[in-house]
């Protein structure tokens, strides 16, 4: 079974990854400069290890129920984990002890939330400020349905990440409006990703892009792109 299963993943990743080549030759830009996060949910640990054998460093995740015990069965993989999805107060303890960057900050108790939990635990966490695309989404202040901040939020909350104790600000990330071409939505992110960078120039990691629009991101500026279904295949219920 395992052999079948690494054949499928490899075959998922070699596809994912001609796609990206595909995408920077388009767009003129080096393939080395996108980070593949293979998004496991719902896959199981095993899945995971075959990746990691396949040579796939970034693993993302959005649910801390599932993704602590996964990170920690592939603890001996020294994997970079990303956490992906709306994240509760109540659950940014678990979080910190395995994420190495969190792409879904979007409101100031949750940067409070993880200064005082990476303190505690001594790690830095690397945090991207999560951005709304949704033109339904507030125009200040408030988080959206699905996450993130209004794009005039952006700078405010960016000061509060730079400010707080053990964690790093490392840029935005967002989701493209769902029955939308994402191209203006990704292009919207780069303007907002560049004036994020004249400010906190070390801020440059723009997380957009997902099976099905990663060549848009890719063309507008994206250094990770989040994978799943193109990679792992169509999912299935979790079953730890």
């Amino acid at each position: 079974m395992n052999d079948a299963r690494r054949e499928e993943l490899s075959a998922g990743l070699a596809a994912t990854e001609a796609r990206i080549r595909d995408a920077c030759r388009a767009a003129g830009r080096d393939p080395s400069e996108i980070t593949l996060i293979a998004v496991t949910k719902t896959y199981p640990a095993s899945d995971v290890r075959l990746l990691a054998g396949l040579g796939v460093q970034d693993v993302g995740e959005n649910r801390d129920q599932e993704a602590a015990p996964k990170a920690s069965e592939c603890a001996d993989l020294g994997l970079t984990w990303h956490f992906i999805g709306q994240l509760q107060t109540n659950k940014v303890r678990s979080v910190v002890a395995y994420a190495d960057l969190v792409h879904s900050v979007d409101r100031v108790r949750l940067v409070d939330a993880l200064s005082r939990e990476a303190v505690r635990a001594d790690r830095e966490i690397g945090c991207l400020i999560q951005v709304s695309l949704d033109p339904a989404a507030p125009t200040s202040g408030g988080v959206a349905e699905r996450g993130g901040v209004a794009p005039t939020a952006v700078p405010e909350l960016a000061e509060a990440v730079a400010r707080a104790e053990n964690l790093r600000l490392r840029g935005v990330m967002a989701v493209a409006p769902l029955g939308q071409d994402p191209g203006p939505a990704f292009a919207r992110l780069a303007e907002i990703a560049r004036a994020l960078r004249n400010d906190h120039p070390g801020a440059d990691v723009v997380s957009a892009g997902m099976s099905g629009d990663l060549d848009e991101a890719i063309a507008n500026g994206a250094t990770h792109v989040r994978v799943g279904t193109a990679l792992l295949g169509r999912r299935k219920p979790f079953v730890r």
